[in-house]
Order: C-alpha cells, then structure tokens, then sequence
C-alpha cells in the first residue's frame, strides 16, 4: 500500500488522501493559458504555506447552513480531476464585512493548525482535511477536500450498536485531537457529523474557538452545551464533549433530549453507563471528564498518550529566555535598597525616587506570578479630576519638557491657544471670572517652553501636562517602513473605543483639538482601510498625540507619544536628543527583516524588503544613546512588540496568541508566557541582533502584534484594518510604570535618571 502522505509517490491524482500542493503533479509552476473556457486558474497558499497554482473548473455557488454570508461551491483541480470543496465569502461580505471575514480567519487558523500538527497521522481521517487558502483575494476562501460518507441525520435506524460505538469513540478522538491545540469545535451536530460505514468525520471547524477564550452564545440544545448557548465563561475543550453524549444519547434512544441535563430516561441505556457516571452530561463543563478521560472509559487508544506527542522545537530557545531573565536580575538585584538614590547623568534633570516597598510589578510578571491587588494611597500632587474640573493649580514640583529635558514651572503669561493657521494666541485670563470657562480656556490652552533659544524651533505644552500627576513618555522606535505609525494610530484607534476601560482606566485629550486631529487624519484613516503616509522627518521631535489616563482615586497622568521617523532614529543627530528622557519604549519588529521563514519570502519580493542578519540599525542607535544603569542595562521599561504577526499567524506559536482576544484584566502570568514564547519564536527564527532590546531593557517584554491584519495593496487594505492585540504592549508599559490599578512601578526602575 502507498503512503499517502509521500510526495514521491506515483498515485492517482483524484485520491482524497493525496497532498495537493506544489508537488502535486497538476500543479502548474507557471502561469498558462486555461485549457477550455469552463476552466480558470486558481493560486493559493497550502497549509505549510508554500504558494501553488492550478487550473480550476467550479460548480454552482450555493449558501451553505449554518455560515451566513458564506458561499460554498464543488470544484475541480488540475487536468488529473481532484475535487475539493471551496467556501469562500460573499462579495459584499468581502468588502463589508469584518465579521465574516473574521471568521473565516479564525477557520482557517483552526484547519491549519490540525493539518500541521496531524496531517501525517493515521488518525487524521476523524477530521476534515484543509487543501489551501487565500485570505488575501478578492473574495477570500478555504479549500478543502470533499466530504466522505453522509450526515448521521440520513442514517437514523439504520446503525447497530457497534456502530453506534465506534462513532462515539471516533468523536471522543477528534475532540481529544483540536484539544491538544487548544481548539473548540462548538458545532457538533448529527447534521456535521459523516459516516461512511467505518469511520465519522467531523465537518470543518468554522465556529471554532480557542480555549480560554470567553464563550460567545452559539449553537441550539439539545447539541449545544448550556453554557454555550448562553456565553457564559471560557471556553473549554469539554464543551465538545457535551455534543458527543448527546449525540451519543440520539443515536442509542432515536430521540432528543432537552439539552439542559442528564435526559430522564438515560438509565434505561446500559451502553451509555460510563457516559452517565462519568458525569457527560452535566450541564457544567467543570464536572465533565477531559477528553483523555472519556478516551479511557470508551477503551479507545489515546493518540496522545505519553510519548505521541511532538517535540516542541522551540524549547531550547524558552530555556534561554529563561537564563537571560537570571542574568538580568543578577545584574540589576531584585530591588534597590529603600531610599538608594541612583546614579547621578550629567545634563539629565533627577526625578523624584519613590522606594518600592515590595518586590516590582514585572519580577512577578516575568516569574508568572498573580500580583497581589494593593489599595496604595496616590502619590502627593493636584486634586485628581477631569481636565474641566481643574482651575490652575501649581505643579507639585518642577515637570521636565519633554523635548528639550528642562524643568518647566507653570506662569500664566506663557499660555497661549493654537489658531487654524498654527499661529500661537496669547490667553488672557486675567480678567475671566467664570470659573466654568476659565476651566475650558484652561483644558484647551498651551503653555511655551521658556527654554526655546534663537535658532531652535519654539514649543509648547498642552497646559495638563504641566498641572497632573507624573507625566509618562512613550517613544515607538524602529526603521522606516516597520509599522510604528500604524501600530500608534491602531492603539489610540482602540484607546478610543474602550479598550483600557476594562482594566480600570479612563482616558481624556491631553488636549482635544490636537486629539481630534490626530484621530481624523490618523485613526479614522485606518479604520477606513487606508493606508497611511510614512512619517516625515523632523528638525525637531514633537509628540504624536497625548491622553491623560487616570484610574478611580489616583491622580490623572499625561501619557505622550512620540512616532519619529525611521531615518531619524537611525541618525544620531539632535532630532533624537529626547530619547535620554523617555520613560518608556516600544520597540517595534518588522517580521519581512528580521524572520528567515519561506513563507515570507513572496511578500518580501513584492515590498522590496530583504533580511537584514545585523538586526534593526534604529533600535541599536537609540539603545547605544541611552544613558545605562542598573548593571549596565537600559533602565526604561521597554516592550517589544512583533508586529505585521499576521504575516506569520499560522506558525503554532504565533497563532497561539495572535489567534485570541486580550484578557480582560491584566494577567501576569499569560504575559510572561507570551513574552518566552516570543522570545522563543525570534531566537529561532531571526539573528541574534534583533533581539537586543530585550538584553540591553533591563525590563522588557515581547508581544504578537498586527496593527493592520493584512497587507495593503495599493494604499488601501482590501479587508479593511483589523488591529489585533495591539494594546499589549502599552498595558504592560502602564504596569511596569504603576499606572494600572493595582500595579506598582517597577521596582528596579524607581528613582532613575535619564
């Protein structure tokens, strides 16, 4: 017998088993005019990602149940007739629709995922089995090979007991199978199951789900568990298990239950005693066996057993990650002594130095412990509240400008306002005795710099800079071209949606009419599916955009961000003299440089871009220019974030984390597991140079971005932007930096100069 897993082997092209890729005989490996008019060429990428092209004859469309916005059609691969089944989205679901076109990501994800993991396994046949996919086209699709055997719903009566056995088995496998990848089926219904006599295959995975995710209501009883139709909590790979007693219960009795507990007469069925007593069919997922388990009771061989499972390649590369962490804390200590001052940079004004009375917020991130919930008294400033509630107040203390690094005092005579031409307007309020308005004219107004000398370009302050709590400066740093700009614009794009309201925070415009510029010209622009301009050089480095973030009870902080060009911080020119005093640093990686995949090598020809082994000439200038502290280490929390991630979304790693939402609280023990993970995924896949913020920070994590979700064509993004996780890294900047509630500062970090 063949093995239908070799390429090499001769075989009939039309077998179901065979690999159709692009060393399938039919595969054309350069474009050719179609053989007859009923026939067209079809490319798309394979599972492993490797592009084929195939001339294609379609049937007719149809709307598959169960998949609005969905159409599905029987085709015809290569002049050797294998046939596949296309799915693909509608054409007005293609444009329109991102939440179609989400799930059908999120399908495609799941299907290759399994064909990675068990494409070469005997097993594999209790699944349906991915031929290709193209999430870029026109009209975006998943090819798969057809069905075998009909739905259980056509064989009612007509199976023996055995029978009945063997397909409740079967499907306690492929529920064991996606749980080994964390996924969840949820549509596990007698119309989704095939049967062909000798084995059941399950239906594609178009509703699944990753585990741990929150459930979102879905399915009809009795099939669906109860949870699940009600989206009540996290999703588990138990939920699968549920559809399978059920469907187990219907193929014995004929009948169907209710679907909200154990069916009333389930003690009548002898062969379903097992399932009874092991507590299947309880409507709590917690109370339900593990797949394993129910795999031992139905006496059926655990693909998974010890010893099956697949070597984690990516192993090795976690144990460094976990060695460098040791090397970093042996350099810097656990924490500074209480009322240590630290080491005193020339030039560069001290800020205050608050002790921390217990171990940082990030040495139990990067430990994954849950950090205890402090209820800390705010540090000593201006009465917190809203920007129009605030009538100028003194600064607490000097604040630093944060272009030019000098101390700035509050004086009403250098307030101005911004006119539409950018001409700066005097504010006289000396003679304003409404305290509602003299409170608007304050949240809008500026204050100069009173260090601007002749030559050097004037600046100014949104004035609640200058009159709330500690500001925090960001800086995003990397060449042209990486992504910084659409990274920035998709965070303050989900800032203004709510995203940080769910872990305590509020944020208003450190100054709304420069907010609201930034959103129309910027955010609103992507959330259009437009492409934006690269960002100019500058003589002289302003801040993107600012919030003033603020959690229940704590003093209002003024967050700025500064997104400088590429060529700007590859130079160590005077434009980039700020970064000495940057609290904190967003270093953004460009996967088409730094990654050597295959995969990546199509979009690298058709950008331009190529690897570059000696890493990111921007992030190694802008870390040389920072003063070092704390064992030689960069003292500012950093975040590294791997952005354009869904150019590399179905690597295991990466779809592991790209693939699910943010938690909705801050989770230290997933973000240090995503931090080795990704650690763990560039040690081997990209040059050792790119990785040098994470070993010059003494404090910084990594991170799965995309700020788009696709690549542009033209200078618009066909499917519109779909920012994915791009919040991470600021959330774990906010922790590392005590503006999360709950979360102290760094501990390390406290007191540094820069």
């Amino acid at each position: 017998m063949t093995d239908p897993n070799h390429p090499n082997e001769q075989r009939d092209p039309r077998d179901p088993n065979q690999r159709i890729g692009p060393d399938h005989p039919d595969h054309l490996r350069e474009p050719a005019p179609p053989p007859h008019p009923y026939y067209r060429e079809l490319e798309f990428l394979t599972p492993r990602e490797a592009q084929s092209r195939f001339v294609v004859r379609f049937g007719e469309d149809r709307r598959p149940p169960g998949r609005p916005g969905f159409l599905a059609r029987r085709a015809v691969l290569g002049a050797g007739g294998v046939p596949v089944v296309q799915y693909r989205l509608a054409p007005s679901e293609a444009q329109g629709g991102p939440e179609a076109y989400g799930l059908l990501e999120r399908e495609v994800a799941a299907s290759v995922a399994l064909e990675r993991r068990y494409g070469a396994e005997k097993f594999v046949g209790v699944l349906t089995r991915v031929v290709g996919f193209d999430l870029s086209a026109a009209e975006p699709f998943v090819l798969y090979r057809p069905p075998i055997g009909r739905p259980l719903t056509e064989w009612a009566g007509r199976l023996d007991a055995d029978d009945q056995e063997r397909i409740t088995g079967q499907l306690a496998m492929a529920v064991r199978l996606m749980a080994g990848l964390g996924i969840v089926h949820r549509a596990i219904t007698p119309e989704n199951v095939r049967w062909d006599g000798t084995r059941a295959r399950l239906c594609e995975p178009y509703a699944a789900l990753r585990a741990g995710e929150q459930r979102a209501p879905y399915g009809a009883a009795p099939w669906a568990p109860p949870e699940q139709r009600a989206g009540r909590g996290a999703v588990d790979p138990r939920d699968d298990l549920w559809s399978v007693a059920a469907l187990a219960y219907h193929l014995l009795s004929g009948r169907t239950d209710r679907g909200d507990g154990p069916p009333a007469d389930l003690g009548d069925y002898r062969r379903l005693a097992a399932l009874r007593h092991s507590g299947l069919f309880s409507p709590h997922a917690a109370e339900r066996p593990h797949p394993d388990a129910l795999l031992r009771l139905l006496h059926v061989p655990d693909p998974l057993a010890a010893g099956a499972e697949a070597v984690d390649v990516l192993e090795p590369f976690r144990a460094r990650y976990d060695a460098q962490l040791a090397r970093k804390r042996a350099l810097t200590g656990e924490r500074r002594p209480v009322g240590a001052p630290a080491a005193e940079t020339p030039g560069v004004p001290v800020r205050d130095a608050r002790p921390p009375s217990r171990p940082s917020l990030f040495t139990r991130i990067i430990r994954g412990v849950e950090p205890p919930r402090p209820t800390a008294a705010p540090p000593p400033g201006p009465p917190a509240g809203p920007p129009s509630e605030i009538v100028q107040p003194p600064p607490s203390r000097n604040r630093m400008c944060p272009h030019c690094l000098l101390p700035v005092e509050f004086d009403e005579r250098l307030l101005v306002t911004i006119d539409a031409k950018g001409n700066r307007v005097p504010l006289d309020l000396s003679t304003e005795r409404r305290p509602a308005h003299r409170a608007d004219a304050l949240r809008k107004a500026y204050h100069l710099c009173p260090h601007t000398v002749d030559g050097d370009e004037g600046h100014e302050l949104p004035l609640p800079y200058l009159v709330n709590g500690e500001p925090l400066s960001v800086a995003l740093v990397g060449s042209s071209s990486v992504g910084k700009t659409h990274l920035l614009a998709a965070m303050l794009g989900e800032v203004e949606l709510g995203g940080l309201e769910p872990y305590g925070l509020k944020c208003l415009p450190l100054n709304p009419e420069a907010h609201r510029a930034y959103l129309r010209e910027r955010v609103q622009s992507l959330q259009q599916g437009r492409q934006l301009g690269r960002t100019g050089q500058q003589t002289f480095a302003r801040f993107a955009d600012g919030l003033l973030v603020s959690a229940a009870g704590a003093v209002p902080r003024p967050v700025v961000f500064f997104d400088l060009a590429g060529e700007d911080l590859a130079q160590d020119s005077e434009v980039g003299r700020f970064l000495m005093g940057v609290d904190a640093f967003v270093f953004v990686l460009d996967p088409l440089r730094a990654l050597r995949l295959p995969s990546l090598e199509p979009v690298r020809e058709q950008s331009g871009l190529r690897l570059r082994d000696l890493g990111d000439e921007a992030f190694a200038t802008v870390l040389n220019r920072i003063p070092r502290q704390r064992g030689g280490l960069v003292a500012a929390p950093a975040a590294l974030a791997l952005n354009k991630s869904d150019l590399v979304r179905f690597e295991p790693v990466v779809d592991r984390w790209l693939g699910r939402d943010l938690p909705g609280r801050l989770d230290p023990a997933a973000l240090h597991a995503e931090s080795r993970d990704a650690y763990a995924f560039l040690a081997q896949a990209a040059s050792p140079a790119w990785l040098k913020p994470f070993d010059d920070c003494a404090d910084c994590t990594l991170h799965f971005v995309a700020a788009t979700g696709g690549q542009a064509r033209g200078d618009r993004f066909p499917h519109g932007a779909r920012p994915r996780r791009v919040l991470a890294p600021l959330l774990s900047l906010f922790a590392q930096c005590g503006l999360l509630p709950g979360a102290e500062p760094a501990g390390p970090t406290e007191g540094i100069d820069r």
